[in-house]
């Protein structure tokens, strides 16, 4: 019988034990979770870890850009010209074409009348297709109530 007093003195210390380390592990949480939430850090995690792999993502292609362009300038070359000539597309053809806008149309009318000459006349509209139909006749001649 002596032994199981022992026993049990023995494993109450370490339960006290395991209970003081939980307590102090509970606080360090808490105090942290005061700091920073859950949230938080969870965001801050995953912003982390996918920056990191963007940044390694991004430099791998950098490299194999890099090696690619190296033998290739040619299709390189091509490439960068046709990205430029397609960023300045509109001023190319306002170049080329002169402007396109309503703004066009008026100013050469105003020319024309400061020159004195008259403006273009705009088009007459076109003809009905079918003659209009015939009014209904009437009952009762005009000026005779019914």
């Amino acid at each position: 019988m002596t032994r199981l007093p022992k026993s049990f003195i023995e494993d109450r210390r370490l339960r006290d034990a395991a209970r003081a380390v939980l307590a102090d592990d509970l606080a360090r949480l808490r105090a942290a979770l005061a700091e920073q939430g859950i949230a938080a850090r969870i965001s801050a995690e995953v912003r982390a870890t996918i920056g990191a792999r963007i940044a390694a993502g991004a430099r791998d292609v950098l490299d194999e850009a890099r090696s690619l362009a190296g033998d290739r300038k040619g299709v390189l070359a091509l490439l960068v010209g046709a990205l430029v000539l397609f960023l300045a597309r509109g001023p190319i053809a306002q170049w080329l074409f002169g402007p396109e806008d309503e703004e066009a149309e008026g100013d050469e009318a105003n020319a024309l009348a400061d020159e004195g000459a008259a403006p273009p006349a705009p088009a007459a509209p076109a003809a009905p297709a079918e003659p209009p139909a015939p009014a209904p006749a009437t009952l009762a001649p005009e000026g005779n109530p019914a």
